[in-house]
C-alpha cells in the first residue's frame, strides 16, 4: 500500500570529477515504491557524522570550496589535489548519495504483513542515501522508536551507539577488562562513558583540551586525560594502573597517540612486575584505530614488547561477525536507553540547501567537539 506521496524528491549527491574537483548538490530523484517487504521512510532527522563528512567531501580541500546555483539549490564545487586523486580513483565519475543513517516516518508499505505493520510509525533506519526526503528500506531493518520519541531523537540511533556498544562488546571478546578512547569528548565518547559508568567498566577518556576534560568530569568521568598537558603521559600511566586497561579504540588515527598509548600501557603493566624480562609484559595490548581525525601517518616508537597488536576496527565489519541475534540485542538495548544512555545533542538544525552553505560547512566540517549537525531533509530552507 502506498499513500499519496510527491512523484519526485530531492537527495544530496556528492561526485568527483576525472579532472580532481569535487562536486556537491541536490538532486530531483522519483520517490521510491516500495517493494513487497519494504517500506517508504520519511527522513525527517539525519546526522552529520564524521564517516558521512569523509564521503561528502572525500579529499578535497575544502579551504577551496565555492558556492554556486540558487539558494534552493546550491552546488559546492571544491578541488582534490592532485597528491590526493589517487586515493579517489574508485569513486570518479560516480555521483554518490550521502548519510549513514536517519529516521523519519513510514508514509507507503509494501504488501507483508511486517511492512503494513510499520506504516505510520516513527523508526530508525540505517543504510546509506540518508540525506534524501525519502529512503525505501526493507522492514525488518527498521528501528521502531519508543513511544513519543522523536525523529531527532532517534537519527543517532545506530552509528554512534552500535559503535559505542561495538567497543565494549570486542573488550569482553577479546579478554579485556577496561578500556581506552580517544577524541572522547565527543557524541560518540560522552556516549562510551554513560555506558561504561552503567555497566562498571573502567574507562580511560583521552580529549585533546581541558575544557573537554572538564565536560566529561562534569558527566561523572572517573579517569579523563588531556593530551594537551605537560604531564600527560604520566596521568595516561596512572590511569592504566587504576583501571587495568589493556585495550584502546582511537578515533585519531594518525600521529604518535597509538603508540604513546601502547607505551603506557607497557609502564603500568611494569608497575607491578614481579621479574625482569627483555621482551616486556606477556600481557596483550591491543590499539585499534577507528577514525582518521589526524590524516598523517602514525608513528610509534616501540618501547612496549612483543605482546602487543594494532589494526583497525570498523563498526559494520564488527556486526556481521557477530550475528543476527547478536545485533538485535545491542538494537534491543539502544531503544529502550534512548532518551538516558544513547541520547545524542546537536548544534544546528539545518535543511539540505542549508547543509551546501559554505557557512555551515566551515562548523560541521570541522568535526569538533560541540559542531554536530542535525539535517531535516523535508525542512523547508
Amino acid at each position: 500500500m502506498t499513500h499519496s506521496l510527491a512523484p519526485t524528491g530531492l537527495q544530496l549527491r556528492s561526485l568527483i570529477k576525472a579532472d580532481g574537483e569535487l562536486e556537491i548538490s541536490l538532486h530531483e530523484v522519483p520517490t521510491p515504491e516500495p517493494a513487497a517487504d519494504d517500506v517508504v521512510v520519511r527522513i525527517e532527522a539525519t546526522p552529520i557524522n564524521p564517516s558521512d563528512i569523509g564521503l561528502l567531501f572525500g579529499a578535497a580541500d575544502m579551504a577551496t570550496a565555492r558556492v554556486s546555483g540558487t539558494p534552493a539549490r546550491p552546488v559546492v564545487t571544491a578541488q582534490v589535489p592532485d597528491r590526493a586523486m589517487k586515493s579517489m580513483a574508485a569513486r570518479v565519475g560516480q555521483s554518490l548519495p550521502v548519510g549513514n543513517e536517519g529516521a523519519g516516518t513510514v508514509v507507503a508499505a509494501g504488501a507483508s504483513p511486517a511492512a503494513q505493520a510499520l506504516l505510520g510509525k516513527t523508526v530508525a533506519v540505517l543504510g546509506g542515501a540518508m540525506y534524501a526526503q525519502y529512503r525505501a528500506i526493507r522492514a525488518d531493518q527498521c528501528l521502531v522508536l519508543p513511544e513519543g520519541a522523536s525523529a531527532a531523537e532517534g537519527a543517532s540511533c545506530f552509528v554512534n551507539p552500535l559503535t559505542a556498544l561495538g567497543m565494549v562488546e570486542t573488550m569482553r571478546r577479546e579478554g579485556h577488562k577496561a578500556l581506552v578512547h580517544t577524541a572522547a569528548a565527543s557524541n560518540l565518547g560522552q556516549m562510551l562513558n554513560r555506558i561504561c559508568l552503567k555497566d562498571g567498566i573502567g574507562l580511560v577518556n583521552i580529549v585533546r583540551k581541558p575544557e573537554q576534560a572538564a565536560l566529561l568530569k562534569a558527566q561523572g568521568a572517573q579517569h579523563v586525560c588531556d593530551a594537551s598537558a605537560p604531564t600527560f603521559l604520566a596521568d595516561l600511566t596512572e590511569a592504566l594502573v587504576q583501571t587495568g586497561a589493556t585495550i584502546a579504540f582511537d578515533a585519531t588515527g594518525g600521529g604518535r597517540l597509538a603508540g604513546q598509548i601502547l607505551g603506557c600501557m607497557e609502564a603500568a603493566l611494569n608497575r607491578t612486575a614481579t621479574e625482569y624480562s627483555r621482551y616486556g609484559s606477556t600481557t596483550h595490548k591491543q590499539v585499534y584505530i577507528y577514525g582518521g581525525l589526524d590524516t598523517g601517518p602514525t608513528e610509534i616508537i616501540r618501547n612496549f614488547g612483543f605482546a602487543w597488536g594494532m589494526g583497525g576496527w570498523l563498526l559494520f565489519p564488527f556486526l556481521q561477525k557477530i550475528g543476527p541475534e547478536a545485533v538485535q540485542a545491542l538494537k534491543a538495548r539502544v531503544a529502550a536507553e534512548l532518551k538516558t544512555t544513547f541520547a545524542s545533542s546537536y548544534t544546528k538544525e539545518i535543511s539540505l540547501a542549508e547543509a551546501l552553505q559554505l557557512e555551515a560547512i566551515a562548523v560541521y566540517g570541522q568535526r569538533a567537539t560541540g559542531t554536530k549537525f542535525l539535517i531535516n531533509p523535508n525542512r523547508a530552507s
